[in-house]
Order: C-alpha cells, then sequence, then structure tokens
C-alpha cells in the first residue's frame, strides 16, 4: 500500500464527496461571500459531511506519506480556546482521532495519531491569521521530514516534523468535514475546496494565480459560478448592509440577516450578523463603575453553594445547595430579570452542585453532606420534555463538600471531594469515568485526601491538571493542599502547595499567564488560638522551573471562595470573607488587577456569612450573586459599568 510520488496522481476532492446528489438531501448552506460562494456547514448534520475512508483509499487503506491538502476557507474571528476543524480522521469504533486540520486564533494545527508510539503529534503554525472573515488558500504539504505552509501563494512556511507516520491505517475510519464527528469543535466559517493531493505539493500547480486567496485546484462545480439567482437577496447587492439601531436587546440574527448590521445605542457598540451571531465591529469597552443592590433571594434554608449555567432554548438557571433536607434545595430559573423558584430537590445538607453536559444530555450532581447510612450524592438528569431534573445516578460520599467535572480525550470524568469518615478526615477521594455503554459513571482512581473541601480541573496547553483544597489532617489545619497532573491514563502527584484550612481554589488565566489562587479559611492547631484573619496566596506557574511560585498573598477573613471574572478588558477577584472569629457581618472585597501590583482591592461589599460568589451574564448586564451559609438571605449584585 505504498503510493507512488508522481506529479500526474489525481486531486482527491474531498468536499465533493460530501455534497448530495441532487435531489437526495438538502446540501449545507450555500453561502455567497466577497463574490465568491462555499458552504456553511455548522448547521448540517456531522454525519451527513462525512464518509468511509474506503471510499478514497480503496485499493490500499494506508494514508499516504507524502501529500498536499488544499483549503480555501473563510474565518471569523476565533479566541485561543475555540479549536474548529476544517476536517478530521476518526477511528469508528474507538472514536479517536487519526488526523486533523484545525483552525483556532491566529494558528492552524495538524494533527496526526501516529501508530505505537502512543500519543497525538501536534504539527502548529503561529501568527498565520486565518480567521480574519476573508479568503484564504491555504496548502500544507508534508515530504519525509518537512512540512510546509503556503498561506495565499505566498512564502512558504517550512517546519521540520517527527517524519509522518509512513504507515497509518485508515481500515475502519471516517473522513469528516466540517467538524471531528461530533459537536464540539465545529468548523464555524465557509469552506470553498478541500482536495487531498497524495504525493507531491501542490502549490506549484495553483500558484502564481491572479486571486491568491481563492486559489484554486479542485472546486465542487456547485460553487464555481460566481453569481447566485437574482432572487437570492445577498447576491444582488452583496455588499449592501441593512442598518438596525436598538437600545439594547439584539434583533434575530440568522441566515436571511447575513451581512446585516446592527447599532446597540445603550452599549454604543456596532455589530455584524454572520448569519448565527452578532459579531463585534466597534464597541467601547465597558468598564466598572460600581455594584448596586439587585435582588434579595430568601432560599428555603442556608445556601453553602450556588452553581450557575443555561440550558440551551430554557435559559439561565442557578442550582442552591441547601441545608436543609426539606424541602431540599432550589433550582431556580432567571425569568423577567430576577431569579425565580423552578424545581425543589429534596438533598441531605447539601454541599454544593456541578452542572456537566455529556453530548447533548445535561446533567446536575449534587453534594450530600449529611451522615445517613449509606450516605450517597446523587446526579440528576435533565428531562426536556418534563422541564425537570430527574435522578439518573447515586454514588457512595463520605461528607462530600465539592464536585468537579472534566473531559479528558473526549472521555467525561467527575471527581468528588469526600470530607471525612466518621471523625477521620485522612480517607480517598474518588474519580469516576463515565461509561458510554452503561451511560453510568464507575469508579476510575481513588487519591488520598485530607478534609477534602474542593476539586479544580485546569488545562495549560497539552497538560491536564487536578488541584484539592485539603482543610485538616485531625491535627491542624497547616498541611499541604496537592497539584495533580495527567500522565498515561491517570493522575500523579505534580506539586504539593503549603495551605491553612485551604476551601476554594480557582484558576485563571491573565495574558497567557497561568494563576492558582487559594482561599486560606482558618489556622487551627492543639496549641494556641484560632486564627480567622490570615493570609490567601494567588500562585502563578513558572513556565521554566514547570511549578507554581507565591505571586501575591491578600489578608482574607476565613475565605471560602475566590470567583474571577472580567468586565470589558478589565479582569477582577472577589473574596467570600465569612468570619473574623467574632462576627459573620464583613465587607467580602473585589480586587482588580493592575499588572505589576498584582490585585488591588476596589469595593468592598457588605456581606453576611458569605460562602460562594459567581459571577454571570445575561441581555440586562452583568452580575455576582453570593450565598449565605448562615442566613437565608442570598443577594444578587448588579456591576454598573460606564
Amino acid at each position: 500500500g505504498v503510493l507512488v510520488p508522481s506529479s500526474d496522481l489525481l486531486p482527491l476532492d474531498l468536499l465533493a464527496r460530501v455534497l448530495p446528489r441532487s435531489g437526495e438531501a438538502p446540501p449545507p448552506q450555500m453561502v455567497q461571500s466577497k463574490g465568491s460562494r462555499g458552504l456553511r456547514l455548522v448547521g448540517a448534520v456531522t454525519t451527513a459531511l462525512s464518509f468511509p475512508a474506503s471510499q478514497i483509499f480503496s485499493n490500499c487503506d494506508y494514508f499516504p506519506a507524502e501529500f498536499s491538502l488544499v483549503a480555501t476557507i473563510k474565518t471569523p474571528s476565533l479566541t485561543q480556546k475555540r479549536n474548529e476543524y476544517i476536517f478530521s480522521v476518526v477511528e469508528e469504533a474507538s472514536d479517536s482521532l487519526l488526523l486533523g486540520l484545525r483552525v483556532s486564533e491566529n494558528r492552524l494545527h495538524f494533527l496526526s495519531t501516529p501508530p505505537s508510539v502512543g500519543g497525538r503529534s501536534r504539527l502548529s503554525f503561529k501568527d498565520v491569521g486565518l480567521d480574519d472573515n476573508r479568503w484564504h488558500t491555504v496548502v500544507l504539504a508534508v515530504t519525509g521530514p518537512y512540512a510546509t505552509l503556503t498561506i495565499d501563494c505566498g512564502l512558504p512556511l517550512d517546519k521540520q516534523v517527527q517524519s509522518f507516520p509512513s504507515a497509518l491505517s485508515t481500515r475502519g475510519s471516517r473522513f469528516f468535514i466540517g467538524s471531528k464527528g461530533r459537536l464540539r469543535g465545529r468548523f464555524s466559517g465557509l469552506l470553498r475546496q478541500l482536495v487531498l493531493l497524495p504525493g507531491s505539493d501542490a502549490t506549484p500547480r495553483m500558484c502564481p494565480t491572479s486571486v491568491p486567496g481563492l486559489a484554486e485546484l479542485s472546486i465542487p462545480q456547485v460553487l464555481k459560478s460566481t453569481l447566485l439567482q437574482p432572487e437570492d437577496h445577498e447576491a444582488v447587492y452583496p455588499y449592501e448592509a441593512e442598518a438596525r439601531v436598538t437600545l439594547g436587546n439584539p434583533p434575530p440574527c440568522s441566515g436571511p440577516e447575513q451581512g446585516q448590521l446592527w447599532f446597540n445605542a445603550q452599549r454604543k457598540g456596532l455589530f455584524v450578523c454572520d448569519g448565527l451571531t452578532w459579531r463585534t465591529l466597534l464597541q467601547s469597552e465597558s468598564r466598572l463603575d460600581y455594584v448596586e443592590d439587585y435582588q434579595d433571594l430568601y432560599t428555603s434554608s442556608e445556601t453553602f453553594d450556588v452553581e450557575i449555567f443555561s440550558i440551551p432554548s430554557e435559559g439561565l438557571f442557578m442550582a442552591a445547595a441547601n441545608r436543609d433536607s426539606r424541602p431540599g434545595s432550589g433550582i431556580y430559573q432567571w425569568r423577567n430579570g430576577s431569579f425565580q423558584l423552578h424545581q425543589n430537590i429534596s438533598t441531605q445538607e447539601a454541599r454544593a452542585w456541578k452542572h456537566f453536559t455529556i453530548g447533548e444530555q445535561i446533567f446536575l450532581v449534587v453534594a450530600n453532606s449529611r451522615e445517613a447510612e449509606p450516605e450517597l450524592s446523587v446526579i440528576y438528569r435533565w428531562n426536556q420534555r418534563r422541564r425537570r431534573f430527574l435522578r439518573h445516578q447515586t454514588l457512595e460520599t463520605y461528607a462530600a463538600l465539592d464536585w468537579e467535572a472534566f473531559y479528558i480525550h473526549n472521555h467525561s470524568f467527575l471527581v468528588v471531594a469526600n470530607h471525612r469518615r466518621d471523625s477521620d478526615h485522612n480517607i480517598h477521594s474518588v474519580i469516576y469515568r463515565w461509561n458510554q455503554n452503561t451511560k453510568l459513571f464507575e469508579v476510575n482512581q481513588t487519591l488520598s485526601t485530607s478534609g477534602a473541601y474542593d476539586w479544580e480541573f485546569f488545562s495549560v496547553g497539552p497538560y491536564h491538571f487536578l488541584v484539592v483544597a485539603n482543610t485538616f489532617d485531625g491535627q491542624t489545619t497547616t498541611i499541604s493542599s496537592t497539584v495533580y497532573v495527567w500522565l498515561n491514563g491517570g493522575f500523579q502527584t505534580f506539586q504539593s502547595i503549603p495551605t491553612v484550612g485551604a476551601t476554594d481554589w480557582e484558576t485563571f488565566q491573565i495574558d497567557g499567564r497561568f494563576f492558582l489562587a487559594v482561599a486560606n479559611s482558618q489556622k487551627v492547631s492543639k496549641h494556641g488560638p484560632n486564627l480567622y484573619s490570615i493570609n490567601s496566596t494567588v500562585y502563578e506557574l513558572n513556565r521554566l522551573t514547570q511549578t507554581f511560585i507565591r505571586f501575591q498573598d491578600i489578608l482574607t477573613h476565613s475565605a471560602v471562595d475566590w470567583e474571577f471574572f472580567t468586565i470589558g478588558e478589565e479582569k477582577f477577584l472577589v473574596v467570600a470573607n465569612s468570619h473574623d472569629g467574632s462576627s459573620y457581618s464583613l465587607n467580602s472585597v473585589v480586587y482588580r488587577w493592575q499588572g505589576y501590583e498584582g490585585f488591588v482591592p476596589v469595593h468592598s461589599l457588605p456581606t453576611f456569612g458569605c460562602r460562594d460568589w459567581e459571577h454571570f451574564s445575561t441581555d440586562e448586564g452583568s452580575f455576582l450573586v453570593y450565598s449565605s451559609a448562615t442566613s437565608r438571605l442570598s443577594k444578587v449584585f448588579k456591576l454598573r459599568t460606564y
């Protein structure tokens, strides 16, 4: 199955293969933009945009070792976190990625999973600027140890590769165009050309050309004519835009409105509809001016935690973890500008909720902390028809205080913070993994913890981390909390960080720097008094030493939560100060990021028994909510901007 390099090999038009023959199925949406046609794939079903690899590699199922890939794309601006696949080859049985070409903010990545090596190799080209909403033609040519990227017939960018596998079997795999076979990572732009040319670099066949951004090797016939029929509103005047002006809520934006402009008079912002969402053209950056009291939220009993999440087509929700088992914990829905009770769920001294999704399914898991034999925490699943959360699975936990949900390599995980068993704080916390066949979580790994209070998952580049807040080992609160790193299918200790009654970790990024903030709650030892007014610490990941090092100490008063949020370009941290040794009535403080100076206090908010802060945004603006662990009154604040 070795392909003979030859300049006469025929280009394989991958895009033409997913276009339905006339009359078979509705084609992906065809859009004319800047005088040329492309396909918008994002609305189409992923399986319809795929075909078995055996269609192309009929006599030999190895992917050619030398080849070039040609794509003509028009991509709206992306964030660095957002990865979109132009195409992928996925092994059907294991759902694992063999090859993929993906684009993110200013970058293009070519991924391959060589056989038997273990792990994926990624070839990344930085600063390529493909996400500027203009047509670009890219040619990625791989020959031996070199990969060459040519954009718009320009100067080639060369990279050395750990040589591309000479025998990459595509048996039992599928090509997916515009995705990697699932909802995440769909390509949101327009695709005009996607061609695989075995054996040689396609660039000399296409360049030079008068329109380098639209250089052609093989384009499906249906995309070749330039003007659409006159009844298509977009084609007759492709450069005219209708403009609308409103004082707030965005007008509809879908296919027919594509190219329309909208001026939001309230936010002094100008937006353009890309056929899916309104994208910012110009907007005066919001800045935090002051915080105002917005809603008094009386919960059924004291509230240890609130979790904000949204359900597609239903809107924004908040799950409150309430102390009393009757009526239990409240699920609230944001309606007409405030939280209204939507559902009560019976819980046993609930300490935390966590929302997560698996595919299209929406879940909530509660940490029940009350001792009852057997002690169970419960996973609930959203039932679309009944518009309620229904019990899905129970898991045995021990004075559970927190859940964290995360995804690694398309697998879904949950980890519980087991605080203590009877009076023993030195017990195991458990990581569970979702079984796709049974649709249940199963024990995957256990980790030793000491009075675990909180788990936080985060990723830095290709590395995945879990950090636990260890509070108490039965003797003292001056103990270490542990950062774990994912290696070879499990978590291993990465670093131990000394903490003092740690109750929460918050992780965030600022300008490519990674931070971890710990909330230290109290200093307890057998000798001497308990201290509540102690430092909490922000750590920064040092790339050279590959460890988290102390960046800033902040004096807090029995801190139990940090929340990071942004408004416009500004970054903030708010702390939940809960107790100073004599009173629960304390100011919780909002700190603003000021670069070299670190976080500087800018607002003091009177709180009572403050336990948890969450930031959220709606059409009405930007908000903070805090829950009180000592009274039924939790509060929503509005962040006023100018």
